[in-house]
């Protein structure tokens, strides 16, 4: 099993920036992708970032070229990278690992950004 902890969410004006981080243990060593996802209230909750084990990243559209995902092996931890962040962006992030096709996810950090 895998435990995902997040965390460096809060409240952020638009424009700013804030780094996410996610904490992985237990079997880390069968992680196949990372990744972060966001749901905003009454909507699906959308993958918006992944980073392989080959380091091969993906982005979802409407984050790209705003956020980046990174990892630092050493400390089991995955980071997102939030800039120019928008009202749009308001979300509870979650942060996932794939294990074999299934996916373990952490508990959420809420992201709220005012104008």
């Amino acid at each position: 099993q895998v435990q995902l902890v997040e965390s460096g969410g809060g409240l952020v004006q638009a424009g700013g920036s804030l780094r996410l981080s996610c904490a992985a243990s237990g079997s880390i060593f069968r992680i196949n992708v990372m990744g972060w996802y966001r749901q905003a209230p009454g909507k699906q909750r959308e993958l918006i970032a992944a980073i392989l084990r080959d380091d091969n990243t993906n982005y979802g559209d409407s984050v790209k070229g705003r956020f980046t995902i990174s990892r630092d092996n050493a400390e089991n931890t995955v980071f997102l990278q939030m800039n120019n962040l928008n009202t749009e962006d308001t979300a509870v992030y979650y942060c996932a690992a794939d294990v074999a096709g299934k996916n373990y996810w952490g508990k959420g950090t809420l992201v709220t950004v005012s104008l």
